[in-house]
């Protein structure tokens, strides 16, 4: 067993578990990744080099229902024979019985985690060209799934996405702000006073960008990851948060710094929207909303990441909440730089 054991793992419990669904050689060693700032991600390895990724909630207080691993599970398992890469599931410990809180185990899904431009140096421009070119056709393909079909009809709620999505964020800027930003009031009231009409709902993974996909050498997806927000709602609003994460042509600005899309061979942001209105026949004229919709709801999320730190319910100091302080900060300019840009008369 690993003399340094991260936390949330009780090593003895979970390797019971492990092996009774598969073959392990024992003791496994257990290594948090780093990067997720919501449910915590580990690696675990046996003697023999087999591996597989343990997803569990953070640590302490959280939101439930952003940190259901049986919601997780349940995804990931009605996709797995569809044409959407995802890493095949071994089982879900649905309760606090065996690790103190709910997991679920998958196989480990060799790729790139590309985050960071250093991320994107394996990768040569043309496998990077194709990296954008495959995230937008997997985006399509996520979004082609009739959920029915899979066994997710009852995922969500098929109507008012956008404004439910509202809703909720705000909500949870209002449990975990730690000062006052008007930016977000003002674009949360004028964003919801501009719905655009929603078309027939799909599969929604709600978090959905470079970094939460393992790429092949080549370029391929590999495996997307991290469904924990994924519900069934307006397919627009993965396209505007992918926007967001990636970096807005002409702008030096990414939701998350250093994004690794500003290295050579990467597509721009208008060739992603492009190719997402090929490779799914819908309009994405309306697309300065969902960017909007974007920013602000990942300056809300990145709020409660924070909160987290600071309370250390994330396995790490709370010195990194300050980091976020100011991305939030960023995140509700932006999202008010492009409401202005929409023309629209501002609330409040």
């Amino acid at each position: 067993m690993s003399d340094d054991l991260p936390p949330g793992i009780d090593p003895a419990a979970v390797t019971s578990w492990l092996a009774a669904r598969v073959t392990v050689a024992p003791p496994l060693s257990f290594h948090l990744i780093t990067g997720g700032h919501s449910n915590l991600t580990y690696r675990v390895t046996d003697t023999q080099g087999r591996a597989w990724v343990l997803r569990r909630p953070p640590l302490g207080q959280v939101l439930a229902t952003a940190h259901d691993m049986e919601r997780e599970h349940r995804i990931i398992t009605a996709l797995a024979p569809t044409d959407v890469p995802v890493a095949p599931v071994v089982g879900l410990s649905p309760d606090d019985s065996v690790n103190g809180a709910p997991f679920y185990v998958m196989d480990f899904v060799e790729g790139h985690v590309v985050r960071s431009e250093a991320d994107a140096a394996p990768l040569p421009p043309a496998a990077r060209a194709r990296a954008g070119e495959a995230l937008v056709d997997v985006l399509a393909r996520i979004h082609d799934v009739d959920p029915g079909a899979v066994g997710l009809g009852d995922l969500g709620r098929t109507e008012g996405y956008i404004p439910r999505q509202l809703k909720r964020w705000y909500g949870q800027w209002q449990k975990s702000k730690s000062r006052d930003l008007p930016a977000v009031d003002t674009v949360h009231d004028t964003l919801l006073a501009h719905v655009p009409e929603q078309g027939p709902a799909t599969i929604v993974h709600g978090d959905y960008r470079l970094d939460n996909c393992l790429l092949t050498d080549a370029g391929e997806v590999a495996a997307v990851l991290d469904w924990e927000i994924c519900t069934l709602g307006d397919p627009l609003a993965d396209v505007g948060l992918l926007v967001v994460y990636w970096g807005e042509d002409g702008t030096a600005f990414t939701a998350l710094p250093g994004a690794a899309t500003a290295a050579e061979g990467f597509p721009r942001a208008s060739e992603l929207l492009a190719r997402y209105t090929r490779a799914s026949g819908r309009s994405v004229a309306d697309v300065d909303f969902y960017i909007a919709f974007g920013y602000w709801k990942l300056a809300c999320i990145l709020e409660g990441v924070a909160t987290r730190y600071r309370g250390g319910s994330m396995g790490e100091g709370a010195e990194v909440a300050e980091m976020f302080d100011v991305q939030v900060e960023l995140l509700a300019r932006a999202a008010e730089a492009t409401v202005a840009r929409m023309g629209v008369a501002t609330e409040r």
